[in-house]
């Protein structure tokens, strides 16, 4: 069993073509979602067009109902204070939101399952796994 993290661009891919689940996950994976992933989706059917809002709204109701929601509590605050100087050690910014995804795999030992890798890549004690 693997421990995954959706991110926010997953989801909107498997929004989009619902194979992309199929190609990443495995029966037995436990899977999440962090906090901040479900402001990024809600923004988003937010801000889409009258034809497109209701079938997202749906999409991430459909997300909170089945997905655990991870917090961003005192364990990811720490985990991203950690992200935060090793960033800038690299001279390698990095979106905020990425970030408190990243801290909250960290915090809670999980795999981040991303369309983006390189919004992950080289965080110290960050897995990510593709599905492209």
């Amino acid at each position: 069993m693997t421990r995954l993290l959706f991110d926010t661009t997953f989801l909107i891919d498997a929004e989009r073509n619902s194979d992309e689940l199929e190609a990443v996950l495995n029966d037995d994976d436990d899977v999440a979602v962090a906090a901040v992933t479900i402001a990024e989706l809600r923004v988003g059917a937010l801000l889409a067009s009258r034809g497109r809002q209701g079938a997202r709204t749906a999409y991430v109701n459909d997300i909170v109902a089945t997905v655990p929601i991870l917090g961003y509590g005192l364990e990811a605050a720490e985990a991203h204070a950690e992200l935060l100087v090793a960033v800038r050690a690299q001279g390698k910014p990095r979106g905020a939101h990425d970030l408190m995804i990243a801290a909250t795999a960290k915090a809670f030992s999980r795999t981040i399952v991303s369309a983006d890798e390189t919004a992950f890549v080289d965080l110290p004690g960050i897995e990510v796994r593709s599905h492209r």
